[in-house]
């Protein structure tokens, strides 16, 4: 169904499909050998329009130019281009017709139906009920000709029936996996949003908007569903993945404004969507809930309003869609907020300033129908300031909500002058993107025709730019650069539902065996189809015969599943020498992550023992799947798994071309550190001048700061010096000669080629002066300047003050982003505790899996026995979390060392234990005692990958909380957990303490420190 009503999946098991029949694959093995094809390429060239703005973003302001081709037949069928509106016709009389509640209302309303052909139904909702908007889907459309000719159909329904203006059709082409019209001889594929993004191009989301909307014009449609302006705030989880344009306000706001000009200029409406956002959602798991937006407005305002303000501050925005998720915050708590006037008319109106046309999402879906009935909500829709509102495709639902929208007016409930106040702007709408003219004389395929070849050299050209590399660690690309013809390359594709834009979809929808899938509770709600179509592995079949005549050699194929790693996956690993993975959304598809671990591990492991396995995973929708995890050394992205995104997928492999994308958002801003305005001279760190003064200083960011940092409080300057042998350290200050007071406060540490800035604090009454700008310019300085300096880190866990940069301070992030750091892909690592161990009990069930797994711990003090322990560490933890380990092997009073074994007693994990007033409290704050209080550490936990890695954790947590109590420790802190391992701890009573995000760095980001 149509994208904008709903925030779709990109996954491979929760696809994008439009459809509701579908077919069933399974797992087999194919190969393929064949030789090179290739196809040239040209650029394309770019036209441009400059962007006009209105006062105060208010007033809607209506030229759009038609491109020349359509101003060429547009000419000829005697129809004048789009010019602007007067104040008369904004302000406009209506004719009389309109008075007629019946077609007053029929104006409102925006409708579909199922089928590719005008049905009785439909024909009556525009003869007699006077439907003004119609929205088409992928079940209405086949060829780009027989869309011509449908829509040609509808509007001369219209036309016959009286209506004194043409239909709004209205559709979702958003490219990437997102199209409802596919004709592989007329309309061509471009990238998804975020695949335009990784281009880096402005100008190219531009053309490709304007080709897009040219060619669904060519077709009758005049009404663009997009472009969606989400900010990707939550980019790992969100479900709308690739159809926003990433993370960053500004860039989504950049990319959207070309997108919506490029729209206009191809003579189109534009509709933003999904308003408030779509971009940080919380899912509550009830097929009749929906998702929430929980950020309070000061916090939407600063992120994800940004590109809504925007577009609309242009003046060239004509519609708003109003999405149907929740909103609670302290300020609002709204159920839907298409149905909210605190949304529509206050925010999005009053607020924002726009006077377009604001369309509410499907009031069809489950929730809406179970929490009000489908009468209640059309009337909270118009009461809350909506002008269409929206009813996919169920005919008695349809009726239903026309029956609503007048007993609305006889009930007294809005008058007949909120109609009206709809019915102008949907009625100006109409004169800005139509007439009938145009509307009765679609130029269909004789404009495409001509169209194709320079739209298809735009579609390569923009597929080729937005493939991304994001590591090639050991080199591997392109292909014939790491091996050999005669060497076989092993493909691993997961079972996916093809995407709407490909022959493939157009195929399994025509097959009669085609079964349904009952989708689950959460596809509910991001879909309104009752099934998708499931193709097997056939979707990326033709993909690894392409690469196989590419390379000239052989390829073998097979497909994986939620059943893991297979007899017959570990058959072929053995057999190949080049594994090439392929995930799709792997972060809501777990088993895919576990199969690419679970593969890299056995191709490590073989790697050990002399056998050549390369690995390279490549993501083919969220670029988010291991962009963050470095154990993959080869990781690409392609935004989409097209056919187009696949060929250019071959062509990059085979080095065609030499990928150039980037990951849009915050990785993409400028690696130049900002020139400081102000210059503060800094100075080394004196511990007999300076160390009143950083505790006081301490003192006074502890208490300003709008995050929770109470447990610096009670932490001594000293905290900051480590007097360890194996570790350089240099601390720097900004201060006043003559009041020796500390404005400004950086700690550095150096050991085995990792340059970690370890904390920086300013005196809270001397920021935004330079003072944290000019520490971090001269800690930098010292960090790149040391020899044999490999990578630079944000946040240290020994001493473990900050662990990384604080998770709930955005602002902290920004201001080192600005300073040249890329903090798109941190490492999570969070602190937790049990406030209340005397009352605390080990989980059910809990030990009883541990011993089921055969799984043993010991406990170990001193250095005499740590050897393993400390290997184990070396090659699964930071340095600096090694040289913790040997501090506390040191302490063999205080401290000590739980091991997890597995069969045959190897080592799975490490966790390190200390009693209350251990020597290690001096360093970690979260372990200073709170009073009386003594709080006893179990710290860095060390877990190999595998298949049992959960169970380790928790095992060694649980004989470390253990041993906490029998110690006596009033509450326990567990420190340094990795990524999302936190959720499975606090399963056993752990509540967040802080979170962290650790960023690593190359040196080379920072090239102009002097």
């Amino acid at each position: 169904m149509a994208s904008h009503t709903q925030v779709h999946h990109h996954s491979s098991t929760s696809a994008l499909s439009r459809t509701t029949r579908d077919g069933s694959g399974s797992s087999s093995s194919s190969s393929y050998s064949s030789r090179h094809h290739q196809h040239p390429h040209s650029r394309p060239s770019i036209s441009r329009d400059s962007t006009s703005t209105s006062e105060k973003g208010r007033r809607y302001l209506s030229p759009l130019k038609a491109p020349r081709s359509l101003e060429r037949y547009y000419a000829r069928q005697n129809v004048t281009s789009r010019r602007p509106l007067s104040t008369a016709q904004l302000n406009m009389e209506l004719d009389p017709l309109w008075q007629d509640l019946d077609w007053a209302i029929g104006q409102m309303l925006i409708m579909g139906w199922d089928g590719t052909e005008v049905t009785p139904q439909i024909r009556s909702l525009i003869e007699d009920h006077h439907l003004g908007t119609i929205i088409l889907t992928a079940k209405n459309l086949k060829t780009a000709q027989e869309t011509a000719k449908l829509v040609q159909e509808l509007q001369t329904i219209a036309h016959k029936a009286g209506h004194p203006k043409p239909l709004l059709i209205a559709l979702d082409q958003e490219n990437g996996g997102v199209n409802s019209l596919f004709d592989e001889d007329y309309v061509c594929q471009f990238p998804s949003a975020m695949g335009v993004a990784a281009t880096g191009r402005v100008d190219l989301a531009y053309e490709v908007s304007k080709a897009t909307a040219t060619e669904v014009g060519a077709c009758g449609i005049n009404l663009m569903l997009g472009p969606v302006l989400d900010v990707l705030s939550n980019a790992r989880y969100q479900p709308i993945g690739v159809r926003a344009t990433g993370d960053d306000p500004q860039e989504v706001s950049q990319y959207g404004i070309a997108a919506i000009n490029g729209i206009r200029d191809a003579g189109l409406a534009s509709c933003g969507k999904h308003f408030p956002s779509y971009g940080n959602l919380d899912f509550l798991g009830s097929s009749l809930e929906v998702p929430i937006i929980t950020q309070t407005l000061e916090e939407l305002s600063l992120s994800a309003l940004v590109p809504f303000r925007n577009a609309i501050a242009t003046g060239k925005l004509d519609a708003m869609f109003v999405g149907g998720c929740g909103i609670s915050n302290p300020s609002m708590n709204v159920s839907h907020a298409c149905l909210s006037n605190q949304v529509v008319d206050d925010l999005l109106r009053e607020e924002l300033g726009f006077d377009g046309v604001a369309i509410s999402e499907c009031l069809e879906m489950e929730s809406l129908a179970h929490d009000l009935g489908v009468q209640n909500g059309v009337v909270m829709a118009v009461e809350a300031g909506c002008d269409l509102v929206l009813l996919c495709r169920a005919y008695d639902v349809q009726l239903e909500a026309i029956k609503g929208l007048k007993l609305g007016v006889e009930n007294g409930i809005f008058a007949k002058d909120r109609i009206f106040t709809s019915l102008k702007r949907v009625l100006r709408l109409k004169d800005t993107c139509t007439s009938w003219q145009t509307a009765l004389n679609p130029p269909g395929i004789s404009l495409l025709s001509k169209l194709h070849p320079s739209h298809m050299a735009l579609s390569r050209k923009a597929y080729d730019d937005s493939i991304t590399v994001i590591r090639d660690k050991e080199k591997l690309l392109p292909l014939s650069q790491s091996m050999h013809q005669e060497e076989e390359l092993l493909l691993l594709t997961p079972l996916v539902k093809p995407l709407p834009a490909s022959s493939l979809t157009k195929s399994i929808l025509q097959a009669k065996d085609a079964q349904m899938l009952a989708p689950t509770a959460h596809d509910k709600w991001l879909h309104r189809e009752k099934g998708a179509i499931m193709s097997g592995e056939g979707v990326f079949r033709e993909f690894g015969r392409s690469l196989a005549r590419a390379r000239h050699g052989k390829l073998l194929h097979t497909s994986y599943t939620a059943n893991g790693v297979r007899p017959v996956h570990e058959n072929l690993i053995h057999r190949a020498s080049c594994i090439i993975i392929v995930t799709a959304d792997a972060n809501r598809n777990l088993y895919q992550a576990g199969f690419t671990k679970h593969v890299e591990m056995m191709c490590s492991m073989l790697r050990t023992r002399g056998q050549k396995k390369s690995v390279i995973v490549v993501a083919v929708s969220s670029p988010y799947d291991f962009a963050m995890d470095k154990s993959i050394g080869t990781y690409i992205c392609t935004f989409d798994f097209t056919e187009n995104a696949m060929h250019a997928l071959v062509r990059a492999l085979c080095g065609v071309f030499v990928p150039k994308g980037t990951l849009p958002g915050t990785l993409r801003k400028s690696k130049k550190v900002l020139k400081s305005r102000q210059h503060w001279i800094v100075e080394e760190f004196d511990r007999e001048r300076d160390t009143q003064g950083l505790e006081e200083l301490i003192k006074a960011v502890a208490r300003a700061n709008t995050i929770d940092l109470g447990h610096l409080e009670n932490m001594p300057a000293g905290c900051f010096e480590l007097f360890n042998k194996d570790v350089e350290e240099a601390h720097f200050v900004v201060r006043n000669s003559s009041t020796h007071a500390l404005y400004g406060f950086a700690a550095t540490y150096f050991l085995e080629g990792i340059g970690i800035l370890g904390a920086i604090f300013v005196d809270p009454t001397k920021r935004n002066v330079s003072v944290g700008r000019s520490l971090h310019r001269r800690a930098l300085r010292y960090l790149t300047g040391k020899r044999g300096v490999k990578k630079l880190q944000l946040g240290t866990t020994f001493p473990g003050i900050f662990l990384g940069i604080p998770i709930d301070e955005g602002g902290v992030k920004n201001w080192f982003a600005n300073n040249g750091w890329d903090v798109q892909f941190p490492k999570r690592l969070t602190n937790l505790i049990i406030n209340d161990l005397s009352n605390w009990i080990i989980p059910e069930g809990l030990l009883q899996s541990v011993q089921r797994a055969n799984l043993s711990f010991d406990l170990i003090h001193g250095l005499d026995n740590a050897d393993l322990v400390l290997d184990l560490v070396n090659t699964h933890a930071n340095p600096e979390v090694l040289e913790l380990y040997r501090s506390a092997l040191q302490e063999t009073k205080a401290c000590g060392i739980v091991r997890a074994k597995g069969p045959g007693d190897a080592i799975l994990g490490t966790i390190i234990i200390c009693r209350p007033g251990s020597p290690l409290s001096n360093f970690i704050p979260a372990l200073v005692p709170i009073g009386d209080e003594e709080i006893g550490g179990v710290l860095a936990p060390v877990v190999k990958s595998g298949l049992q890695d959960t169970l380790v954790l928790q095992g060694l947590t649980l004989m470390g909380v253990r041993q906490n109590k029998a110690h006596k420790s009033a509450k326990t802190v567990l420190s340094w957990v990795q990524d999302d391992s936190y959720e499975h701890v606090m399963a056993m009573g752990f509540e967040i303490m802080q979170a962290y995000e650790e960023v690593t760095n190359a040196p080379d980001n920072w090239t102009d420190l002097n």
